[in-house]
């Protein structure tokens, strides 16, 4: 498996943890420093974000994958992933998001990990 294909296979990860709320898996594809900068420009640490998707801040129902790109430089790398996403959030109804997701990775242990995510809507 090339990395490009293994950092998508992170990505579809990603997503299943989120929908299943699986803490211990998201943590598990998260670097310590991991910080997600939201659509409003507020930035979560990786355990506030993961705090707040256990508490029902954020209540992901499915997602499906428009595309993913990928930017290996060695030990590090970048993605962008565009997702069709069933969601709600912070006390709103359930709304279908066009989210894009632009990643920050780098390999740790031979293991790709994510170090920064940026959401918007494409």
């Amino acid at each position: 498996m090339s990395e490009e294909e293994k950092i998508k296979e992170l990505y579809s990860k990603y997503w299943e943890y989120m929908i299943n709320k699986d803490a211990n898996g998201l943590q598990s594809l998260m670097t310590d420093d991991y910080y997600l900068r939201h659509m409003t420009g507020a930035e979560q640490s990786r355990d506030d974000f993961i705090k707040g998707l256990m508490a029902g801040t954020f209540n992901y129902y499915s997602a499906e994958h428009d595309s993913i790109d990928v930017y290996v430089y060695g030990d590090s790398a970048e993605m962008v992933g565009k997702s069709y996403v069933l969601a709600a959030v912070y006390g709103g109804g359930k709304h279908r998001w066009r989210l894009r997701g632009d990643f920050t990775l780098r390999k740790e242990n031979g293991n790709w990990k994510l170090t920064g995510s940026e959401a918007s809507t494409f």
